[in-house]
């Protein structure tokens, strides 16, 4: 704990947030028959990354992270291709079937949506503006 209580709040609040974020997110995997890091890799596909890029992004094991791109290849989610700069490289990305399930998972995750509607236009802006201030003093 703190010396600040407010700080205090924060951080348990912030952490509640997590707990329901990742809840969520294990809910709207499974409902796909994803397991949470299938669909942290389909998540992180929004340009083709080579798989030492997509094991940095999910802080893991190269060798674990092919496991989970041969998993998603045989359910057609994704694909290998040749990085067109060097041939050596192979990226990953998403098909079009896996385009679309990262979109539907992206939607599943309504946990914040609720609560956030409930806010006024300039209060989502000004909590925006501060988790973003949060993000880049740790970048």
């Amino acid at each position: 704990m703190s010396a600040d209580p407010i700080t205090d709040d924060v951080v348990a609040l912030l952490a509640r947030i997590v707990d329901r974020f990742v809840d969520s997110y294990e809910s709207a995997a499974a409902t796909q028959g994803l397991t949470t890091v299938q669909a942290k890799v389909l998540g992180a596909l929004g340009e083709p990354l080579p798989m030492h890029r997509i094991a940095e992004k999910l802080k893991s094991e190269r060798s674990n992270v092919t496991g989970i791109i041969d998993r998603l290849e045989a359910r057609g989610l994704v694909e290998r291709r040749v990085d067109q700069r060097d041939r050596r490289i192979k990226n990953i990305v998403a098909t079009p079937a896996g385009a679309v399930l990262a979109r539907d998972l992206q939607r599943g995750l309504g946990f914040a949506a609720d609560p956030l509607a409930a806010l006024g236009a300039d209060d989502r802006v000004q909590l925006r503006d501060l988790l973003r201030r949060m993000v880049d003093v740790e970048a």
